[in-house]
């Protein structure tokens, strides 16, 4: 049985940048990490937006504000220095009425007290920077918001990790840590500290350690959907005003990294966590925990989870997800669209007593392992900040 310094369990985004962090820090420490599947980036870090969130969306006294400001810096660093594709679109935030204004002006105020750039602009500013934009008298520019490929970005860590030392174990499923041993279905691995990065199953294997009792994941789909007939109609990732009372910001228009258009995402809650496509994936178990949960949100209507839900499993219908985009844009052909990509789940974090969703990242641990609970969206843009924030507080445990 081989022994190591260090097991991080996940091979995602915040594994990968975890285990990279730990090497930097200390050349001489052993590390390996272990992922069930077989590469990286196979769940939410190989299927989201691939858009570097700028940072205004959070209250000044939240991580991801700091996180999300420093790490889309950080991300655009890293792909300028490994000749990895940005597209620097930058992002308009819209409004459709005087009410809207007022959330615009909301995240204006944010956006201040985050250190982030963010730029009113008039009607007639919007249309220089795109003519196909739609907004109600003013709208918000964001020019560091940006988009890049997730998985290009993760292979690249995964490669640098490799070149540290760093080993990586795929096709390999935790089973349970004790005794100074990760037991897994491959075999045992001897590990000093672990640091549990897991995603949809951290919760799991935080409770199996008697950490994150008073939280469960509830699973939600992202679905995006491609508009097929050009890369033009649109220039600028276009988004609407959020409703900050949830995590979820809304339906939107995306411009990836080689310029192509997507609608979405949709917040579909999901039955299974890795509930794709089908009865792919299904496990029984799950179904019944999420739905136990997901009942309780919907009887007590928790930040308007009934709302919520029908809103957005009526999103499965094309035309619905589509005309929720066209009201931010004057002329986008609504027969242009394509099919549905590869959908994504978000590990969304509850807190089981209160029933709310935990919209900061949580972190639990003691001097044998570390458990992120919750590396809430935009968990990608946040990675290289949040990945130095882990360490230290597993320092911080550990003296």
């Amino acid at each position: 049985m081989k022994r190591y310094d260090y097991v991080v369990v996940g091979a995602g985004i915040i594994g990968l940048t975890i285990a990279r962090e730990l090497k930097s820090r200390w050349k001489e420490c052993s590390v390996c990490m272990i992922e069930k599947e077989p590469d990286v980036a196979y769940h939410s870090s190989g299927r989201n937006s691939g858009v570097l969130h700028a940072g205004f969306y959070y209250t000044a006294d939240s991580l991801k504000a700091r996180f999300t400001r420093d790490g889309n810096r950080a991300m655009r660093d890293y792909c300028e220095k490994k000749g990895i594709q940005i597209n620097r679109c930058g992002k308009i935030v819209v409004a459709t009425d005087e009410e809207e204004l007022k959330g615009l002006e909301e995240l204006k105020r944010r956006a201040e007290r985050n250190g982030v750039e963010l730029l009113w602009m008039e009607e007639e500013e919007v249309q220089r920077l795109d003519p196909n934009v739609r907004t109600y008298q003013k709208a918000l520019y964001s020019p560091s918001t940006a988009s890049v490929d997730p998985i290009e970005v993760c292979q690249a860590i995964k490669a640098d990790n490799a070149g540290m030392g760093i080993d990586m174990r795929y096709s390999t499923k935790y089973e349970r840590f004790n005794g100074g041993v990760v037991h897994c279905d491959s075999g045992p691995i001897g590990c000093r500290y672990l640091i549990n990065a897991a995603g949809l199953y951290a919760d799991r294997i935080a409770h199996g350690l008697g950490f994150g009792k008073k939280y469960t994941i509830i699973p939600f789909k992202g679905i995006y959907l491609k508009y097929a007939k050009n890369k033009t109609d649109v220039v600028t990732n276009i988004y609407p005003v959020p409703n900050l009372a949830n995590p979820f910001l809304g339906v939107h228009f995306t411009k990836t990294v080689d310029g192509s258009i997507k609608i979405g995402p949709t917040a579909i809650p999901s039955f299974w966590r890795e509930n794709y496509k089908g009865l792919e994936n299904f496990r029984l178990d799950e179904m019944i925990s999420i739905l136990i949960y997901e009942a309780k949100l919907f009887f007590t209507n928790s930040f308007n989870f009934r709302k919520l839900a029908f809103e957005e499993m009526r999103k499965y219908d094309k035309s619905r997800l589509i005309q929720a985009s066209l009201k931010m844009v004057k002329n986008v052909d609504a027969q242009g669209f394509g099919n549905f990509m590869r959908p994504g789940i978000r590990a969304q974090l509850l807190n089981r007593e209160t029933l709310e969703l935990v919209q900061d990242f949580v972190i639990e641990g003691d001097n044998r392992s570390l458990h992120v609970l919750n590396a809430v969206s935009p968990a990608f843009t946040c990675a290289f900040p949040f990945a130095r924030h882990v360490v230290d507080q597993m320092e911080t445990l550990n003296n």
